[in-house]
């Protein structure tokens, strides 16, 4: 049996809440925001090893370019890149690396992994990978992220009996809490974050999912196998990828399946989905900003700055704020307001319409 694993690359998020800096053309996953690399190219970085194959990554058709240049550039060119011609959310993603592995190696196991998140302690996640693998044989293990505070923007993973030491059945998925329902999640302490990275069989998920989604299955297999193919390039067929349903992963599968496993981890994971995340886990002077770029701050704190290649941004005694320049557009606004920054990005796509 193949010890191999196939990492999976998701690049399939918009970034809405990091506008101007994460647009359409080129969402966050490729800019580099808490590391020198790009945050695809971190994704990529982190599963090395001889237990690993070359990546798979799974993107939209007006990102081919943009995941081979960058995938190339750190010395992990991919070995296939599957362009969706538009967004048919998680589970279709997950029958697709389902698809892809099977093609390439049955006997392997996928890992799926999303390619904007933030994980500072690598070690500790391969540590878990490898942990879960002999698990991830018959079941569909995800990882829960061991929570540092309650967190009212994830979604929670709640751990049932134990099925080997440090991994667990699932025994519910819930949603986003309220702030005295995540206290009481934390403070149980049979409760994680749900990061929605996910190690399987390929044989496991095509089996699950012919099992609660075989919509989704039946036109992502007729969409894979009707693609038309250029070396690495599997451009899915549009007409079929358009009879998918929209499901997530987490909706068609996990919360249906009977073969699913969670392990807690402490990984250093965070999801940088809007700018006070930015602003969290960056660098910061001595007055707590966080700079990137040309800027002049003066009796200024707590403050996050990025300037993009346009001229010096000056901050003059301000707080909590955010100022973001870039050829997109500029963004001013309290730290505080970071949630609705996707009003911007959707009224600014409304103006360009």
């Amino acid at each position: 049996m193949s010890n191999k694993i196939i990492p999976v690359i998701m690049s399939g998020g918009s970034g809405t809440r990091l506008w101007p800096l994460s647009t359409p053309a080129a969402p966050k996953q490729f800019h580099a925001l808490a590391t020198a690399n790009s945050m695809i190219q971190e994704t990529a970085l982190r599963l090395v090893g001889a237990e690993y194959l070359a990546p798979v990554a799974i993107c939209g058709r007006g990102h081919r370019d943009l995941v081979m240049s960058q995938l190339e550039a750190i010395g992990k060119s991919p070995q296939g890149v599957i362009l969706e011609p538009f967004g048919r959310n998680t589970a279709a993603v997950a029958a697709m690396a389902a698809l892809a592995g099977q093609e390439i190696d049955p006997e392997s196991l996928v890992l799926l992994v999303p390619a904007d998140h933030v994980i500072t302690k690598p070690r500790a996640f391969h540590d878990a990978v490898m942990a879960a693998s002999e698990t991830a044989r018959e079941r569909i293990v995800t990882f829960g992220i061991t929570p540092a505070h309650p967190e009212t923007g994830f979604g929670y993973i709640e751990r049932g009996e134990p099925l080997s030491e440090g991994i667990f059945e699932i025994k519910k998925f819930w949603e986003k809490p309220n702030l005295e329902t995540a206290t009481t999640y934390v403070e149980g302490g049979r409760h994680d974050w749900n990061a929605g990275i996910f190690l399987f069989s390929p044989q496991v998920m095509l089996e699950e999912l012919s099992l609660y989604a075989p919509e989704v299955l039946a036109a992502c297999v007729d969409a894979y196998k009707k693609a038309h193919r250029d070396g690495v390039i599997i451009s899915l067929d549009e007409e079929a990828f358009g009879q998918v349903p929209s499901i997530s992963v987490d909706y068609a599968v996990m919360e249906n399946t009977s073969r699913s496993a969670v392990i807690p981890c402490d990984i250093g994971w965070a999801d940088v989905g809007g700018f006070a995340e930015l602003w969290r886990l960056g660098e910061k002077d001595d007055s707590a900003n966080h700079v990137k770029g040309e800027a002049i701050l003066i009796e200024s704190q707590n403050c996050l700055i990025r300037n993009d290649g346009g001229p010096v941004v000056a901050v003059i005694g301000m707080s909590d704020v955010m100022v973001i320049s870039t050829p997109a557009g500029i963004l001013i606004a309290p730290l505080s307001r970071a949630q609705d920054v996707k009003k911007a990005a959707e009224a600014a796509k409304e103006r360009r319409s």
